[in-house]
This record gives C-alpha cells, structure tokens and sequence, in this order.
C-alpha cells in the first residue's frame, strides 16, 4: 500500500468522473506526477446501511473459506485491500495482465473523503445521492491508471478517443440442466434482453434497447458493428464515449442520469479532431473502428471463457451456495411439493463434498464479475511506420487512416458472497416477468385474432344480406 495519504488538502485536484453501484470515480486534475494519468475508486456505502458495518469489514467468515487458497486475500485488512488483491490474484491471471491494471491501495484521511463528497454532490445524479454516499470510514482507496487517455501523451494537439462498454453482460445462453422447465425461456433469449422488459415495466429506462450481447460476442466484424450501431441509439448506462478524458456521449452516473450527453449530432461534431471523414460519416467511421478493435483475437474470447466459468447457472450454483453457508436449501423446499425431477437433480448438488461446492459458488461469483466488467478502448490517430509501440494498430478502410489503440477491463469488483440469494431472486424475477409478458402479448394477439375473424364474418353477414335485398329489389 502507498505510504503516501491524501487528505483535506488533496481534495480539489480530484473531479468527478462517473460512479457505479459501489464505487465512486475521480480523476486527477493537478500536477503531481505521481497522480498524473490516474483515477480513484473511492469506496460508497448505502444510507440503509450502519457506517461501522461497512468501514473496516474485509471478507466475511465464508468468504475466507471460499478464498483459502488465496493467503494474501483472507488476510486482508480492509474490504478495498480485498478488492485490490482480488483483481491481482485472481482476475488478472485469467484476463490477462495486457488488459489488466489491478491499481495500488493509497491511505485517504476521513477529511478527504468529506471534502471530495462535497466538492461533487452537484455532478452526481440525484437518484444515486439517494441511493449512496461515500464511505467516509474507508482508511484506503484504489489508485488505477486512467485508461480513457493514453499515458504518454505529452503534445498539447494530440487527441484520444475513448468508448466504455460499461457492462456488457453474458455473452453467451445458459444451457444448465438446472434450469426449471418453466425457465425453458432462459435457454434462448438474452438475459439483457429479458431484464430490458422489466426496467421498462418499472419505468427505470423509456425504451427498450435493441443491443444484443450475443452480437457483442459474436467475432463477426459485421455483428459486432450491428452491436456498436445499437448501443449509440439507446446507449443507457451501457456506452459512454470520451475526448481526452472528458465525457462528450452517455451519462456519468447510471441509468436514470438526466445530464446525459447524449446528442448524436454533438458526437459527430466532437469527432472532427479525430476521424477524417464528411459530416454525417465520423459516427459511423468511429463504431467501425471500435468494432475491429473488438474483433481481435483474444479480447472477448478470453472474457468468454470467465463468462462461461457459470456452467450450472444460478438455479444451480444457489443450492451450493447453502451447502458453503450450512443452511437448509429454501429452494428445494419450494419445489419439494411440485417438481419431484427436478428436485432430484438438486439433490444431487446437496450431496456433493463442500470442496465442489465451494468451486461451483467461486466460479459463479468470477463469472458474475466477469459479465458486470467494463470494457475501455482509446485510440490516439498514428503513422503507420510508427514502429516500437507496446499498443496495437487499426485502420480506417476508408481513408487508411491509422490508430493506435489499448483495450483494457475496468471495475473488476469482487462480487460479495451473500448477494447470491438476491442473484437468484433477480433471475428468477427477470425471468417470471417475462415470460407472463410472452404470454400476455400471445392471448392478446389470439384475442385479436377473433375479433378480427368475428369482425370479417359479422361484415360478410351484412354483406350478405345487402346483397340478397338488392336481388329481390331487381327481382321486383
């Protein structure tokens, strides 16, 4: 951990840049070289939450049996330390240190935190001030390389452009046969998809996205530019785009951001210093470029494989989940009275050793963070014959303009044991939504339908009988 500490006096060179569920983003706007290129992760907290519960907690007495294998993460003083150290041993490992930066713990003083939460109350979005706070009892906070700018960068008229897939969720459709047959629909439509229906039932997005994550993860270059193009028509807290570390398209904070830059027509204007192309064509050029940077070999398909380590879904992994925990299974007490085959199979899962348990609710927990992650690419314009760089090269076909560009995963946070009992009622609420929506939206079709036929033949009737008294008025 970084012996240095920031305090009171430090707080104004840090800025807003965005925030999640349980982090606060800054970017560091002074001159310190020691800071210069990096952001910090500033731990949140509920305001249901106690202030002691959440401030010097590390991982719970399950969570160091889940962990064992890994010393230096069961012997971690303070969640933040965990979550560094979670990211080192076991997120780098399987991403690869290339797209992985793990950060370094830094001390911050309680006044610190207070000023900081101050200084951004006005840029954070009112539904995520009511929802959490900085942790003012954090002793520590993550100190990562700020991946939306290129680090070398010193000339003044250099330009970099950024995208951030934020959360580009499971790419791939569960085939577990711990899926309930009524969950049959789990096996082919996207949970994105699904969990869209349910945000715009609760009125939590306005319109349903047409963003698919299988296109996302689909290595074609024409699909993944089908998945770019959808993401900047509703990009919800799914796309944010950046010029030189500024936000310039998608919101700072979430899905409800009412600060949202979210013109097109500002994005395409931003895009002059970048891409050379005519108006209404440097949107278009941009997601073709992030999609080739998507397209190459080893960023997704590695990310799919730590996806994939879910291989029984949480209908499965929940039943190992009360075998790590020693608790009777609710589930099975659930389905005891109505699904005696099913029930079998998760038996089977309650009479494995802990060992297998304890793997299965790990892999899924990895799984988890690997679907929540971020992806952030930046792309600076280059000369081709610029040889030596440690980034990769892409090309407009265009106009054989050249980027330099680096990809890299970002929020890499360590999903807590006990949230997997509200995954699983998230799933099974995901899931149950839509499928009485199908079926809704099938009888009202049927109802339609009859209508239609009743209204046809009701016409013909009257048609009918027009027609038989005009005959008898020709007859007359």
């Amino acid at each position: 951990m970084e012996k240095v500490v920031l305090d009171a006096t430090h707080a104004g060179d840090w800025t807003y840049r965005g925030e999640g569920a349980a982090n606060l983003v800054l970017a560091y706007s002074g001159s310190s070289p020691r800071f210069v290129g990096k952001v910090l992760r500033v731990h949140k907290v509920s305001r249901s939450d106690s202030e002691c519960e959440n401030a010097l907690t590390a991982l719970t007495i399950h969570e160091c049996l889940l962990w064992k294998e890994i010393d230096d993460l069961v012997l971690a003083p303070t969640r933040e330390f965990a979550e560094h150290l979670y990211v080192q041993h076991v997120m780098c490992p399987l991403l690869g240190t290339d797209h992985v930066d793990s950060g370094t713990c830094v001390f911050v003083a309680k006044e610190f935190l207070e000023a900081v939460e101050s200084n951004v109350l006005s840029q954070r979005p009112s539904w995520r001030i009511n929802d959490a706070i900085s942790n003012t009892q954090c002793e520590s906070a993550l100190l990562l390389s700020d991946v939306s700018v290129f680090p070398r960068s010193t000339l003044k008229d250099e330009f970099c452009i950024s995208v951030e897939i934020k959360q580009p969720k499971c790419g791939f459709l569960p085939a577990s046969r711990f899926i309930a047959d009524e969950n049959y629909v789990k096996r082919c439509i996207t949970r994105f998809k699904m969990h869209q229906a349910l945000k715009l039932h609760q009125g939590k997005v306005s319109k349903i996205s047409e963003y698919d994550p299988l296109d996302l993860f689909s290595g074609s270059l024409e699909t993944v530019n089908k998945a770019m193009k959808d993401l900047i028509v509703t990009p919800q807290n799914n796309l944010r785009v950046f010029l030189n570390g500024t936000l310039i398209f998608g919101g700072s904070g979430g899905l409800a951001d009412p600060t949202c830059c979210l013109n097109e027509e500002l994005l395409e204007d931003a895009l002059k210093c970048v891409i050379q192309a005519e108006d209404g064509m440097r949107t278009t050029n941009f997601l073709h470029l992030v999609a080739e940077a998507v397209c190459r070999p080893g960023l997704l398909d590695r990310l799919l494989e730590v996806q994939k380590l879910d291989k029984l879904d949480i209908e499965g992994a929940i039943h190992a989940y009360y075998n790590v925990i020693s608790q009777p299974c609710p589930i099975c007490r659930v389905f005891k009275e109505n699904e005696k085959k099913l029930l079998e199979r998760y038996t089977s899962l309650h009479s494995d050793p802990l060992s297998k348990s304890l793997k299965i609710v790990k892999d899924y927990l990895i799984a988890a963070t690997a679907k929540d992650l971020s992806i952030m690419i930046s792309f600076r314009p280059t000369e081709k014959r610029v040889m030596g760089s440690s980034n990769d090269i892409v090309s407009l076909k265009l106009n054989s303009q050249c980027f330099e560009y680096k990809a890299s995963f970002i929020d890499l946070d360590m999903k807590p044991l006990k949230k997997m009992a509200y995954y699983f009622e998230l799933d099974q609420k995901i899931v149950r939504h839509y499928s009485q929506m199908v079926k809704s939206n099938i009888y009202s079709e049927r109802v339609a339908s009859i209508k239609d036929t009743l209204h046809h033949e009701q016409t013909s009737a009257v048609e009918d009988v027009s027609h038989t008294r005009d005959s008898s008025v020709i007859g007359a």
